[in-house]
């Protein structure tokens, strides 16, 4: 078991997205911009179980009705701690659709509830993924990924890398997605 733990570590740390020497400190860079992917648009979202704030099941699925975001991210992830704050706030601003982050930290509850305490984050999610199946059916190796889906459970766009999620271009594909 232990081999295959190391092995998905080193997978992840090997995926993550790097943050660009010149980027200031404390954030994203300005307009920061991931690649956005829409190679999967129209694909259903999976029904793939991860583990809920408190613990118990969740399913991507048991969010449909209403466009969602979903962030997968980890501690140890730079580019993904750098654009939290972004999503932080997105997320006390826009009601038109759901945001849940899923991390992808192998110790789970553990380490994201002090990392969401010392960042003061009040309306981001601590879903986990501590299996990182998730980040497996959804067919991605780069940390972090960002993925729309409308009302109905269908994929709009992805974004692979960070994301200033309060720039322009983010919120020109949120609105393009919602429809307005």
């Amino acid at each position: 078991m232990r081999p295959l733990i190391a092995c998905l570590l080193m997978l992840a740390l090997a995926a993550c997205d790097s943050k660009p020497k010149d980027a200031p400190q404390g954030g994203p860079p300005a307009e920061s911009v991931g690649r956005v992917d829409i190679s999967q648009r129209g694909k259903q979202m999976p029904a793939i179980p991860f583990t809920a704030p408190g613990g118990g099941p969740a399913t991507l699925t048991q969010f449909r009705g209403k466009p969602l975001m979903v962030n997968l991210w980890a501690t140890w992830c730079a580019p993904c701690v750098a654009e939290m704050p972004t999503l932080e706030k997105i997320a006390t601003q826009d009601e038109r659709f759901r945001l849940i982050t899923v991390s992808q930290d192998l110790e789970g509850a553990k380490v994201i509830a002090p990392f969401f305490k010392e960042k003061g984050f009040k309306a981001l999610t601590q879903y986990s993924d501590q299996q990182n199946v998730l980040m497996a059916e959804l067919g991605t190796e780069t940390l972090p990924t960002t993925i729309f889906y409308d009302a109905q459970g269908k994929e709009m766009w992805r974004v692979y890398g960070m994301m200033d999620w309060n720039g322009a271009p983010a919120k020109k594909l949120i609105s393009d997605a919602i429809g307005g």
